[in-house]
């Protein structure tokens, strides 16, 4: 995908538009579950939105779009960046929310996440499941899961794929 640009979303100009957005999430029943997208999913596990405005189509990234219904715009170079390690999430708290999902954010946050998070980008190793395919299987797996309505388990499994549990 290209750099990302600013992107505007008027509640009134755009508003069928936000209610395809709309169409293609499903909400977790409690504050501290996630939103997942359910619609285009790219090969990186992330999700993929398609605009069309003034005859011109481009992609913009679900979890930036959600920043930018709830601000009115995000600005160019600002990202979205998932608090809850989830790419499909699509969740924008509030500030006063215990758990965040989906932030703004700069490149350089971002680097700083991922090293902190062992994905790489300095002297950490890369986390094994954290490769581009396994991701993408996951966002898929997890997609699936919600594509009906919410399904605890379901979803559970998504998270965990083939990771042994404890118990």
């Amino acid at each position: 995908m290209r750099s990302a640009g600013q992107l505007i979303v008027d509640r009134l100009l755009h508003a069928a538009e936000i209610a395809r957005f709309h169409s293609h999430v499903v909400c977790g029943p409690t504050p501290s579950d996630c939103n997942i997208w359910t619609g285009a999913i790219g090969a990186d596990g992330y999700g993929r939105f398609y605009l069309t405005r003034d005859g011109v189509g481009f992609c913009v990234r679900p979890h930036r779009y959600a920043l930018a219904i709830a601000a009115g715009s995000v600005a160019a170079g600002v990202l979205g960046l998932h608090e809850c390690d989830n790419p499909v999430c699509v969740k924008v708290a509030a500030a006063t929310d215990v758990q965040q999902h989906v932030v703004s954010g700069s490149q350089g946050d971002n680097m700083e996440r991922m090293a902190r998070m062992r994905r790489g980008g300095g002297r950490h190793a890369v986390r094994r499941f954290d490769s581009r395919g396994v991701r993408r299987e996951r966002s898929v797996a997890l997609r699936d899961a919600v594509r009906h309505g919410w399904d605890a388990a379901a979803v559970q499994a998504a998270l965990l794929g083939d990771q042994p549990t404890l118990w």
